[in-house]
This record gives C-alpha cells, structure tokens and sequence, in this order.
C-alpha cells in the first residue's frame, strides 16, 4: 500500500483508502445508449490507479501542483465509482471538473443541505453518474476537455479543470464518539451471539473521507486532457441524508484529485500498457451475462439539480458511433438488496 502524501489517502492495489477506511474503486463499464433508461450495467474490473507524485518528470506541471492520483481512459468510455470497506460514516463530496456530481453547483469545501451536495456512505453503494432525474442518474462518460461536451463546460462555460475530485468529511467529535460507543455496544452484542451460536447479523458498514490537497488554480489552464461527460439514463437513486447537517464535521478530512490521461498519454507518462480497449455492449448482452436493478426500500431519493438536467449527452458533440445495441433479457437483470414495489401490511390472524 502506497501513500499519496500529505494527503493521507492512500492507494491499495487499485483503489483510493480514504482516512476512516472508505475504499473508493473506478470501475470499467459499458456505456450505455443515449436514449431510454436502462438497468445498471456490469462492472468489467478497475481503472489502474497511479500517483501523480511518482511520475513528476514527465507529468505536466499543473498536475504537480494539484498532486493526486491518474488513470488512464478512452474517449467515450464509461466508468462508474465504487465505495466500500467503510468503517465510520462519511459525507463524500463528488466532483465533475468541479462541478458537483449530485448537486450541479460549484465546488464547495463546505457541506450543504438545500440542495445536498453529497452522498452519505456506506447507504451510497456506488454513483454511476450526474444525478439528472427522480431514481435516475446519467453515465459518467470521458471526453476530452476545449469540446465544451462536459459537465463542467455546459454547467460552468469553461473547462479548465477535468479530471474527478473526491472530498470527504467525517462526523464531528461528539457525533464520532456516539458512533463508536454505539458500534463497540453492537460488536459486544455479536461476540455473545456467537458465543451462544445465535447471531445478530453483520453490522453495516460505515465510511470515512477523503485528503487534503490539490493544488489551486495555478496551471489550471494546462488541464488535463480528459473530463467527463454525460452519457445514458439507468436507474440509481441519490440518497437523501437523514442526519442533522450539524452531525458532520465543519471542515473536510481529506481530498483527492484525480486526473483522467489518455491512453498514449498514460504509456508516456507511466511506461506502462494502457487497459484493452472498452468490452462490446452487444457482444456482452448476447452471452447472457447479468445487468443489475438496486432499490433500497428505507432511503429517500434526491431530486435532480437544474443544471444537471439541462446537461446534453456526449453524443450531441462527438456524434453517434454507431455500436449496436441489444437490450438485456429480463432474465439477465439482477434484484441487488430489497425487491421494488411496495410492502404488504400484516394483520391480525
């Protein structure tokens, strides 16, 4: 496992280790159609992860002063971000060139409620995308930066950032204590359980925030060469949180910067073989292989922010490519966590 610095985060394999234990993945997916709304498409394996700061020599010199981590992506490829391995609840802050992934507003180091600007993890499994619509987001696609395709070009009318930024905030002090008197209690009451052969069930995981540190806007003209985009509809909701803001620290725990480099710029910069190119949908779809729906019964969804609505897919730039689509068979498309539709009420028998 290898630190980025100052930051704290850390990077363990292919994943970013957030202080508190959130582990965050980039993950390889296949881009959707840009019409109709889908189910959420399979993982195809991770985003190799590197840090900025082990290849000062031949990274460009706003990324130094930004520091973080790259990844290397194609032009139109999808990804999608996983978190997991959380230990203490976290509020993550997700960002688009600084733009907001859940909002649509300027990036803030300060959390907000009305509209919410953040997920709340370890309820937040994953964010495939902007939020855009009542249970829905649109896919987070790569595209090059001066196009004015992405998020931030059509939100904001520059591209002068790209990349992704990820910030985290813990609990403040006092709610972080409760957590833990709270988790030590549950921890008891499962080593009795096991001990008298019962069991309580595992606990659910909570999360932990980002980094300190990429650099201001110096060299911001020099972005990096990929931001994101948006691509097709599927169904995901947006988690409303149900703490009290003042529950969460004032201040960030930590931040992180992450730029996306192409794939010639990647085997420039790192020496390294770029991933094969993106899976085909269709060929996928054939093989049977399985889509996914997730619906969690207990949380409430955000709704969409203007701005992230009035967002036009990449496609309305780069034009159609042409793939083929193949819609999943029913069958191929997997209930995660609760079943939808709504709960029967019992009575008396």
């Amino acid at each position: 496992m290898s630190d980025t610095g100052a930051t704290g985060v850390r990077i363990d394999g292919n994943g970013l280790v957030l202080p508190g234990g959130a582990r965050v993945r980039f993950v390889r997916t296949l881009r959707l159609p840009e019409t109709g709304t889908h189910p959420l498409p399979p993982g195809l394996g991770d985003f190799p992860v590197r840090r900025v700061a082990d290849h000062a020599d031949t990274v460009p010199e706003s990324w130094r002063a930004r520091g973080g981590v790259m990844l290397p992506v194609y032009l139109r490829e999808a990804m999608w971000l996983s978190f997991a391995g959380t230990r203490e609840p976290a509020a993550l802050q997700v960002g688009a060139g600084k733009v907001c992934a859940v909002s649509g507003r300027p990036w803030s180091d300060r959390l907000s409620r009305d509209p919410q600007n953040y997920l709340v993890l370890p309820r937040q499994p994953w964010l495939d995308g902007i939020n855009s619509g009542t249970g829905t987001v649109r896919q987070f696609v790569a595209v090059p930066l001066g196009m004015g395709a992405t998020v931030e070009g059509q939100v904001t009318g520059e591209e002068v950032w790209g990349g992704v930024q990820l910030q985290a905030f813990r609990l403040n002090d006092t709610e972080l204590a409760r957590w833990r008197q709270e988790e030590r209690r549950r921890a008891e009451l499962r080593r009795r359980a096991a001990r008298s052969g019962g069991s309580l069930g595992a606990p659910a995981p909570a999360c932990a925030p980002a980094a300190p540190g990429y650099g201001a806007a110096a060299g911001a003209r020099s972005a990096p060469a990929m931001g994101l985009g948006a691509g097709g509809s599927m169904r995901q909701e947006v988690y409303r949180d149900e703490r009290p803001l003042a529950d969460w620290a004032e201040r960030p725990a930590g931040r992180v910067f992450v730029h996306l480099v192409t794939p010639p710029q990647w085997r420039r910069i790192t020496g390294e073989e770029p991933p094969p190119s993106p899976v085909d949908r269709a060929a996928y779809t054939r093989a049977g292989l399985p889509w996914y729906e997730y619906y969690d019964e207990d949380a409430h969804d955000l709704a969409p922010g203007e701005s992230l609505q009035a967002v036009r897919p990449v496609g309305d730039w780069l034009g159609d490519d042409h793939e083929p689509w193949q819609a999943p068979a029913e069958q191929q498309v997997h209930p995660l966590k609760d079943a939808p539709g709504k709960t029967v009420e019992d009575g008396d028998w």
